[in-house]
């Protein structure tokens, strides 16, 4: 369960009020890419629930600042399928399109379909999450964000707890990530909501530029999670890399305390203040 009391969103009947929890670092009266993420990833798991379906990739566009205001959610299953789904997600506010997400589902195998694939399978995955994890949540260490002055979700809404890097520090970084408030008030977060929350994280934690003279926002994040995560901490080894002249690329290996779960990749927009 979380410490704190509230949540990222308030449920108002059909729209969802953020609260201030869910700002973001880059500007006070926008939400942070975390729970934007966590919104669209329930969207798309209540699409059309099925217990067999397992959401592989998640992908959320953001196309520009998502402010503190209602927002909409809507979601689409625009495929259909026994093996493969993709789930559409809109958040809007007033007609306008704030973030587009796209979710692929795969049928998990039936443990009775074929008893001898399914063990081999289930092997080959235990031996996989046996791989020895990153240092745990217990050893991290708490640094102030560099972003104060006011709520928001890198400093309220989340709690950060480095074993490698800290917050500020440029280069690599490996954090455990954990919400301190629900997703939506009242409502215990999914493991799909809580990897989509924490991977947003990654650029700020393993930039390679100082953050008083440069901006690197992520206009996308992608999620890929082969096995859903146990527990309520989510680990990201995370690094960042220059490209061409304001590109860049932060991705993530992302952990649970079990083992590997998946990866995380944002495409970054580099300009100088």
């Amino acid at each position: 369960m979380t410490d704190a009391e509230g949540a990222l969103f308030v449920d108002e009947g059909d729209r969802w009020m953020p609260t201030d929890y869910a700002r973001g670092p880059w500007d006070p009266d926008a939400l942070h890419g975390g729970p934007v993420a966590a919104l669209v990833a329930r969207a798309a798991e209540q699409c059309e629930p099925a217990d067999h379906m397992h959401v592989t990739r998640l992908t959320l566009e953001l196309l520009r600042p998502v402010p503190l205001k209602p927002l909409e959610v809507t979601s689409t299953l625009a495929r259909p399928g026994r093996k493969v789904q993709v789930v559409d997600v809109r958040v809007s506010a007033d007609g306008t399109d704030l973030a587009w997400g796209r979710a692929l589902r795969i049928r998990r195998l039936p443990q009775d379909s074929d008893a001898r694939a399914a063990d081999s399978l289930l092997e080959a995955a235990s031996a996989r999450r046996r791989a020895t994890p990153p240092p745990g949540p217990e050893q991290g260490s708490v640094t102030k964000a560099v972003v104060q002055g006011y709520s928001g979700f890198h400093n309220t809404g989340a709690e950060l707890r480095f074993v490698r890097g800290k917050f500020g520090a440029r280069g690599p970084s490996t954090v455990w990530v954990r919400l301190a408030v629900p997703v939506i008030e009242g409502e215990e977060p999914s493991p799909l909501q809580r990897v989509a929350a924490a991977a947003d994280f990654g650029n700020g934690v393993s930039s390679v530029l100082d953050y008083q003279s440069w901006t690197f926002i992520n206009p996308d994040l992608t999620v890929f999670l082969n096995t859903p995560p146990s527990g309520e901490w989510i680990c990201l080894d995370a690094s960042t890399r220059l490209g061409t002249p304001g590109i860049g690329l932060s991705e993530c290996a992302l952990w649970d305390v079990d083992g590997p779960i998946g990866r995380s990749v944002q495409s970054l927009l580099v300009e100088a203040r």
